[in-house]
């Protein structure tokens, strides 16, 4: 196969900010796997909080590159498995990963959705996310950008009240995302406030790992909670069954198309909800997510409407949520 790897400064319509940290560009990297005269590419972004950049990510795949090229591709599951025992970071195997599925799909001539036995007739509407901002900014966001489902971060010290004053603007669902900012007692006691206000569910309001505070909150929340920095990799899927309504999957922790499949199949099998996330990947991370959609209860998949420019062609998502997915086979990207 043929490997190239490239860095984008992706630059945001608006700041980004969360209870941990805020940013006005995210670097990503892109990778392109060439094989037959065919293009699969994939996508992993930076992360501060998991200590990944756009520079630790090439350096890893460099160091193996050789062995890539040479790499006799079949299956997309094979080549997962032979990056993972090159003991890659799970976002450089998710950006390989999802190369190797577009290709794949390209190569069968096939969309993922199809070759994974299902139908893009029906699937969730992504959400819109609103990142925290003085009040007036986070209105204006909504009004720039009139959509059914909106995400609200929170994690400051009138968050009920945020959410109070969003409502007189707008009838649309809102979901609420903490980012491990609350405590148990805040989460039980904000979370009938919430439903009062529309919110459908909430996600990750706790820190990854307190998990008595999370069982507190299982046991007592109006609300369903969904999981997303206690479920990063497959293996805690079972655990975050005992302490959540469901998990959020983001492909970049977890390195990939190929686990993610198999996330979705054991939450499935324990009766959780599944929802993808994106981390602002551009259309590139995002049309691999949405190949997922039909095996979906909920998605974020809103990076690419968050930058002033996109770097890609894929799925296209127009007002209102609706999709257009593209006519090639896998995840059906190419570049700008």
């Amino acid at each position: 196969m043929q490997l190239s790897l490239k860095k984008y400064v992706l630059e945001l319509k608006h700041t980004f900010s969360i209870s941990r940290e805020s940013h006005d560009y995210q670097d990503t990297l892109v990778v392109a796997l060439g094989l037959n005269g065919q293009t699969g590419y994939g996508e992993s972004t930076s992360n501060p909080y998991y200590k990944i950049t756009v520079e630790s990510m090439t350096e890893e795949i460099n160091a193996i590159r050789s062995e890539i090229e040479s790499y006799d591709f079949d299956r997309p599951e094979a080549f997962h498995q032979f990056l993972t025992d090159k003991n890659l970071s799970n976002f450089a195997i998710c950006a390989l990963d999802l190369a190797a599925w577009d290709l794949f799909g390209k190569l069968k001539g096939k969309p993922l959705y199809e070759l994974w036995g299902t139908s893009n007739e029906n699937y969730p509407i992504t959400n819109y996310t609103i990142g925290i901002a003085p009040i007036d900014k986070m209105v204006a966001k909504m009004k720039e950008m009139p959509w059914p489902i909106y995400k609200i971060k929170l994690g400051t010290d009138n968050d009920v009240a945020i959410v109070e004053e969003l409502r007189k603007h707008t009838d649309a669902i809102f979901r609420i995302d903490a980012n491990c900012a609350w405590s148990a007692e805040e989460t039980i006691a904000n979370a009938p406030l919430l439903k009062d206000l529309g919110v459908e569910f909430l996600e990750q309001p706790l820190r990854a790992d307190d998990w008595d505070g999370m069982k507190k909150v299982h046991e007592s929340s109006v609300l369903p909670v969904i999981a997303d920095e206690s479920c990063i990799v497959e293996e805690d899927v079972e655990k975050c069954g005992r302490y959540f309504n469901g998990i959020n999957i983001k492909l970049t922790k977890c390195s990939g198309l190929t686990p993610a499949l198999r996330m979705i199949k054991k939450a499935k099998e324990m009766g959780l909800k599944v929802m993808v996330g994106c981390m602002t990947e551009s259309t590139v991370g995002i049309s691999a997510i949405a190949q997922m959609l039909p095996q979906l209860d909920y998605v974020d998949m809103d990076g690419s409407l968050l930058l002033k420019k996109d770097i890609a062609n894929g799925i296209g998502i127009k007002e209102g949520g609706k999709l257009v997915f593209p006519q090639l086979g896998g995840s059906g990207v190419t570049l700008k």
